[in-house]
């Protein structure tokens, strides 16, 4: 019986021993990890990303600023007398203005037409890409290039179209280019209604690449460093 009892005090003690072993470990492993998650920081917060829904919006201006540019320039037409013929059988003399006249007007149409129809195309895409965010990314790393090149073009033409609307306006007294704005009202009005949609849609993509730029910047994985 003391062999017995003698015995199942040493299991006893050995085993509380083992579990006081295996406590200790799993402290000290506890212990040495804490300071590796305080280095990590906290995991980050899971945000809804609402760029793709003003991506859509703001190409969708674009579409419609060069749709409504071209067409309030396309309708610039009006004609007036100026002045009488000397043969009194051919009475008045009367003169139209046209976009069509101007190469600058001409440059200013054909390169809204294409950030219109670019504009459009986007739209769909985008809007198609709501389903499915992880290729959204992908889409504004591609995109971000020819918001570029037809900011470019966009402001190049609206430049151009307003350089020569203001001649119209004011005139050049030095060159002795006369101003036509005084007898061609309803035209000028229009020119520069067209260049003014213009120039929003210039600003509204400048807005959109800027946005584009920070978003992609974001996807950019942050490496802390520790000393």
């Amino acid at each position: 019986m003391k062999s017995y009892s003698l015995s199942n005090s040493n299991f006893g003690k050995s085993h509380t021993h083992t579990h006081n072993t295996q406590l200790y470990i799993s402290m000290a492993s506890s212990i040495a990890t804490e300071p590796e998650k305080m280095a990590a920081g906290p995991p980050p917060a899971v945000e809804k990303e609402s760029f793709p829904v003003a991506d859509v919006v703001l190409r969708f201006l674009v579409f419609a600023s060069g749709l409504v540019a071209v067409l309030v320039m396309v309708t610039s037409k009006e004609t007036q007398v100026v002045g009488q013929s000397p043969i009194p059988p051919f009475g008045l003399v009367r003169q139209s203005a046209k976009f069509n006249h101007s190469p600058a007007f001409v440059f200013f149409v054909a390169a809204l037409s294409v950030a219109g129809l670019y504009g459009l195309i986007t739209t769909l895409i985008s809007l198609l890409a709501l389903r499915k965010p992880g290729i959204h990314t992908r889409l504004i790393s591609h995109f971000i290039i020819f918001d570029v090149l037809l900011l470019g073009i966009m402001a190049a033409a609206t430049g151009a179209a307003g350089g020569v609307a203001y001649i119209g306006l004011k005139g050049n007294k030095y060159v002795r280019w006369n101003k036509i704005c005084n007898l061609y009202g309803e035209f000028c009005k229009h020119i520069g209604g067209s260049i003014a949609v213009s120039l929003f849609g210039s600003v509204v993509m400048a807005l959109l690449i800027l946005l584009s730029v920070r978003s992609l910047a974001k996807k950019i994985p942050r490496h802390n460093h520790s000393h």
